[in-house]
């Protein structure tokens, strides 16, 4: 066949025959956008208000109620459903529709399932469900009830898609799926997220509406204290749920339930047995795990499991000394361990997207059901009538038999036999009609008597259809019972439980019991933490117990009594402070090394830690310094109470001297330094005037070339002074033994130095009823009562404290009262004495 051509002037003449319609292009694409964004809202995303479905759950649930696939009757293949929903109801992919029913069979999705599964439909670990040709399924028996009365004109029906089927556009829901299941989605501009809730709980609450529409919602929240989700887990907090019930929109903090036990070497096994609502375990255990790698989580040595025949457990292990409350805490704050539910009440109310709180919620399904009710009853109402017709006609056919009879034989067909039974007794077609259907055994007497007697019953049965009609009280009665009846079949416990008191930003200091603690340091700058009573009380002059495992070329420098909750300051030989909890310190064995300070400090590279002073109360105190060459200075206290990570200038010092010690003082208490030549000087505090935290500071005790401090205190710590030389010998003598002396003394000898005592390696004021913790540079350690120890002349050299061996010194001692009680320990004297000899000096 050939081609046609098309002139120029033919063209001219279809555009002339052409309307158009000029519209701003703006225009245009704003009203095709909204109708778009309206068809995604109406017909897919936003479920309607009524039943709590979107378009998809209510044709799938429907294409199973078509299918006759009740709970009453055996499963059959997914895929049956699927392609019935795709190919009447549905026009989309496969994919969405079985996605969808397979969400319906999940009980860790839906807190009351609506499709009954045979076979794998996923689970709370990740995993998806299978292929639609392996599973089976059928209506929940939950799911049956939001059919009843369907075929009662209950609801609307519309035609499907391509006009073939009709389908309905809301199911009568007896049940009240929107609240008690919730729902999520997400539409153009616009998503919905509904918690679910319990139905014991939602039951009472729709009663208390229904039954006083004036009430407030506090009043529901009498009965119906939250969301209730199908994990458990636990709320934290009431704003959250406050605020959506009142508003609508809210954010509920949820948080995993656990338990943990102790196992062998101070290790816990963390046992997860409820997580957050939408949350997997496979994906909790690769965040955890890349938490662990890059080192944001410590503490963690196992972790694994998943859901079991008995309900979740995921397990995680702890290494040694973890506190199984600190570490949840920073998966909380770090994993969907906790998470955010964040409520946007959003559903369709007569076709329009509406936010709505808790009582409009709860109204619309009233409103609902009584729509549905009235809609049945009318439905039964016209049926019951419809019946009475026909048993009045049939009434009057019985009660003349033999005249029905006669016309019925001389009629020549059953048109003519209808004519003359209407002409004969005045009745309507449809009865006519019914009479000539009527059995000859419906002549009996018995049968008779059964007309009547089904007569006077639909008579009286309409009366009270009428009546129904008439009365909203037993509107809201009847609705009431239908509810105590699925209560009954289905209602059960709230599974999570809500405290209002928590909050969900817990310090992990909270979560640390408050104990008494030893922390120790060794040269080389290794820090561990200890119990108070890992040490029991030895007789003076005992050998010790090992305390801690140095390296061979590591002495023990530092024993600081303290409790978990104390600061602690951190002073450098760079004239640096810095500040970390006493709990931040890592758990050790008494026989284990610590760890470096640099893992728990943020130290410069090259700074080492001179001095340790735990802090309680930073107000109306000061902070006195000195340093190895007797340089002294005085700051307050408060100028310290923030420090960075990074640390802070204490104060400035001068080449070739180190920071020895810092002290707290307060107004006119005594000073006391004492040198390594067995001198000691006493003055009171304000000698030194106050002076800016990076001052350099003043003399404080004159000493030779070769004499380095090695004893701060002050006149708080006791009346007695303590004298200990290296090797272990010591004595106390009463401070009144030694002179007033200005700052800048050479001071008045307290400990006679010869080869026996050693030098002198630390002097300090004390009450005299403490326990003493002795450490030796081997790293032995002996604790006893400073009461066993003699008082004797300042001039004299002392008696055996501690028995040391050759080539082994006393490195460091530290006072605390004897009961060991926490008041005690936060106001026990504190010595973190820095042993320094010449050749450390130079």
């Amino acid at each position: 066949m050939g081609t046609k051509t098309i002139t120029i002037e033919e063209i001219r003449e279809q555009l002339k025959k052409t309307k158009l319609n000029d519209r701003p292009i703006v225009k245009e694409l704003e009203t095709s956008f909204l109708e778009y964004a309206m068809s995604v809202i109406v017909a897919r995303a936003l479920p309607d208000a009524r039943d709590g479905f979107k378009p998809v759950h209510r044709r799938v649930l429907y294409a199973a109620y078509a299918l006759g696939m009740t709970s009453d009757k055996p499963h059959k293949k997914s895929a049956r459903i699927v392609g019935e929903v795709i190919g009447k109801y549905h026009p989309h992919g496969d994919t969405a529709a079985y996605d969808t029913m397979a969400r319906l069979a999940q009980d860790f999705s839906m807190r009351y399932p609506l499709i009954d599964g045979h076979g794998n439909f996923g689970s709370i670990g990740g995993d998806s469900p299978a292929a639609m040709r392996y599973t089976e399924a059928r209506l929940s028996k939950l799911a049956d009830t939001m059919m009843m009365n369907l075929e009662k004109d209950s609801v609307n029906f519309v035609d499907n898609y391509d006009g073939s089927e009709i389908e309905p556009v809301v199911l009568p829901a007896a049940f009240p799926n929107m609240l008690a299941n919730g729902s999520s989605g997400i539409a153009v501009g616009m998503a919905t997220n509904i918690p679910p809730h319990n139905l014991n709980e939602l039951a009472e609450a729709i009663k208390i509406v229904a039954r006083n529409p004036e009430c407030s919602i506090a009043d529901i929240k009498t009965v119906l204290h939250g969301p209730d989700f199908p994990t458990g887990a636990e709320i934290i907090g009431g704003t959250g749920i406050d605020d959506y019930f009142n508003t609508g929109r809210g954010s509920v903090t949820l948080r995993a339930k656990y338990s943990y036990k102790e196992l062998p070497n101070d290790k816990h096994r963390i046992t997860i047995t409820e997580i957050p609502y939408m949350v997997t375990t496979t994906a909790l255990e690769n965040k955890i795990t890349d938490l662990v790698n890059a080192g944001a989580v410590e503490g963690i040595a196992n972790l694994g499991g998943g859901p079991t025949r008995d309900g979740l457990r995921f397990i995680i292990e702890t290494k040694k000394g973890i506190i199984p409350e600190v570490l949840m805490n920073q998966l909380f704050k770090a994993t969907q361990l906790q998470t955010n539910f964040s409520v946007n009440m959003l559903a369709l109310v007569n076709g329009e997207p509406k936010i709505l709180n808790i009582k409009e919620a709860i109204q619309i399904y009233i409103t609902h059901q009584i729509e549905v009710l009235t809609r049945r009853i009318k439905f039964d109402l016209r049926k019951a009538k419809e019946r009475e017709h026909i048993l009045e006609g049939l009434h009057i056919a019985t009660g003349h038999i033999d005249e029905v009879i006669s016309i019925i034989r001389k009629a020549n067909d059953n048109e003519e036999a209808c004519k003359k039974l209407m002409t004969n007794f005045k009745l309507t077609e449809i009865q006519a009609k019914a009479i000539l259907e009527m059995r000859l055994k419906s002549l009996s007497g018995l049968e008779r008597k059964k007309i009547e007697e089904e007569l006077l019953q639909l008579k009286t049965s309409i009366i009270d259809l009428n009546e129904i009609l008439k009365s909203h009280d037993r509107q809201i009665k009847i609705i009431e019972d239908e509810l105590n009846v699925l209560v009954k079949k289905f209602g059960d416990e709230r599974r999570t439980t809500i405290d209002i008191a928590a909050t969900a930003d817990i310090d992990d200091e909270d979560l640390i019991p408050i104990e008494d603690v030893i922390i120790t340091m060794s040269s080389r700058g290794y820090l561990k933490r200890l119990p108070i009573d890992t040490y029991r009380v030895q007789r003076r002059g005992g050998v010790g117990v090992i305390g801690l495992q140095t390296h061979e070329d590591d002495d023990v420098e530092k024993i600081i009594a303290a409790s978990t909750h104390t600061d602690l300051l951190f002073f450098t030989d760079a004239g640096k402070v810095y500040r970390i909890r006493g709990h931040q310190v890592p758990l050790g064995s008494r026989q284990a090394k610590g760890i470096p300070a640099i893992n728990v400090i943020n130290i410069e590279k090259g700074e080492k830690i001179l001095s340790i002073l735990p802090v309680d109360d930073y107000q109306n105190a000061d902070l006195f310094f000195t340093t190895v060459r007797g340089i002294s200075k005085k700051t307050n206290l408060v100028e310290f109470e923030r420090i960075n990570k990074s640390g802070k200038i204490a104060i400035t010092l001068k080449d070739g001297d180190k920071l020895f010690k810092v002290i707290k003082v307060h107004a006119d208490q005594e000073i006391y330094m004492g040198a390594s030549n067995g001198n000691m000087v006493r003055f009171v505090e304000n000698q030194v005037r106050a002076m800016g935290r990076t001052a350099a500071g003043v003399h404080g005790m004159n000493l030779g070339d070769k004499d380095i401090i090695v004893g701060l205190s002050n006149s708080a710590d006791g009346p007695l002074i303590l004298s200990v030389g290296a090797k272990g010998v010591g004595k106390l003598t009463p401070v009144e033994e030694y002179r007033m002396t200005k700052r800048n003394a050479k001071g008045v000898r307290t400990l006679k130095v010869t080869p026996k005592t050693g030098k002198l390696i630390y002097v300090g004021a004390v009450k005299g009823d403490e326990d003493a913790l002795m450490i030796t540079s081997t790293g032995k350690v002996i604790r006893f009562s400073l009461a066993t120890v003699s008082q004797i002349g300042r001039s004299t050299s002392g008696v055996k404290l501690m028995n040391v061996d050759e080539g082994e010194k006393v490195q460091s001692i530290t006072m605390f009262t004897a009961d060991s009680s926490a008041d005690d320990m936060a106001n026990a004297p504190i010595d973190t004495d820095l042993i320094e000899n010449e050749e450390q000096l130079k």
